[in-house]
Formats: C-alpha cells, sequence, structure tokens
C-alpha cells in the first residue's frame, strides 16, 4: 500500500450507542408568507415511513402509532412505491365497503385491498413548491380537500418522491387547525385566527 495512506484507529463500540437517525428540524412557528419548504417534510432528510402491502389494517395502524406519522408509502418486494395509506383511510368507510363487498372480516382486509393505488396519486411539483408560500399550500390542500400533498422532484434517474405537506404538520407550525374538508377558512378567517 502505498505511504500516504495510514490505517485508522479502531475502537469498541459502546454500550448503548445509538443509530444516527436523519432528522430534518422545521420551524416551530410560521406565517403564511414564510417559504412553502418550512413546512414541507423534506425525504432526503427524513427517512419516509412505508409498509408491505399484505399487512393487516390493524397491523399497519399500530405501526403508524410507533413511527408517528398518519401516511405510509407502500412498497413492493423491489421497494417500488405501489400505494399510500393514511389514517383516515384505515378509520373511514374504504375498509367496511371493502368488507361488505368481498364478504371478509376487517381482520382479513390487507393494506393492498384499501391503500390508494400510485397511478392514482396527484403531486405537486418541487420547482414550483420551492417558489411557495406556505398560505400557497393550504389554498392547494384545501383546494383538493386533502389531509396530504406528495412533491415529486426530476432527478437525474426520473421522477422521485421529493416531499410531503400534512395539513396537520402546517396547522401545528401555523398554531391552528387546518380543516381540508368541505368549505373551511377564507384567508381572511385564517388570518383572523392567526392574530388571535
Amino acid at each position: 500500500m502505498s505511504a500516504k495512506f495510514k490505517a485508522l484507529s479502531v475502537m469498541a463500540v459502546p454500550a448503548g450507542a445509538a443509530l444516527m437517525r436523519p432528522n430534518q428540524q422545521l420551524p416551530e412557528h410560521v406565517t403564511l408568507e414564510n417559504p412553502a419548504l418550512d413546512v414541507m417534510t423534506d425525504l432526503t432528510r427524513v427517512a419516509a415511513a412505508s409498509v408491505n402491502p399484505n399487512l393487516t389494517l390493524d397491523k399497519v395502524e399500530e405501526h403508524m402509532r410507533n413511527v408517528g406519522v398518519r401516511l405510509l408509502f407502500v412498497l413492493n418486494e423491489s421497494g417500488d412505491v405501489v400505494g399510500l395509506i393514511t389514517l383516515n383511510d384505515l378509520k373511514g368507510m374504504r375498509p367496511m365497503r371493502f368488507q361488505q363487498q368481498m364478504g371478509v372480516s376487517r381482520s382479513e382486509v390487507l393494506v393492498r385491498d384499501i391503500m390508494t393505488s400510485r397511478d392514482r396519486f396527484e403531486a405537486l411539483s418541487m420547482s414550483e413548491v420551492a417558489e411557495a408560500r406556505v398560505g400557497d399550500i393550504i389554498e392547494t390542500l384545501k383546494r383538493t380537500g386533502r389531509q396530504h400533498a406528495l412533491v415529486i422532484a426530476h432527478t437525474p434517474d426520473g421522477p422521485a418522491i421529493r416531499g410531503i405537506f400534512s395539513a396537520r404538520q402546517v396547522g401545528r407550525q401555523l398554531g391552528v387547525q387546518i380543516d381540508t374538508t368541505g368549505i373551511a377558512y377564507t384567508f381572511a378567517e385564517l388570518e383572523a385566527a392567526l392574530i388571535h
């Protein structure tokens, strides 16, 4: 080996050593005028939570509680995104409808049976999000009636899911509850709520 290289010293791994994990630090408080990126979960900085399509709904709900999320990506054996499932999906009508249609019990319903498949995803463009403000994201969530919005970035390898907006997370950072169902706040009402 060349004289310009040297072996590094080694040591024992101490008891109680933890694994380093990616950790995105979002601002605790934002306004409607803050950059949208201040409220986006950036999947280049935080590992996406995922689940197997063959898990039961009870197992998925337990997994959501354990990792502290309300949305999980559904990955096939190759690691490709084939769908997503939210806590609203688990608690809503989808499981009951599937049970009735198929004549099965809830314990027999699997993620793949009620997930939103990838071909039904809608997403925002990262280039547009990079120029957007928090208020734009709220307006988008309200207009679509969704609790979450995905963000797609175009990479040299093709399109990739880069981020997630969550109405709950945005509301937490704003200090108000964001209602994306039906007709929610007008911006004047939202601004008034933020002032109080």
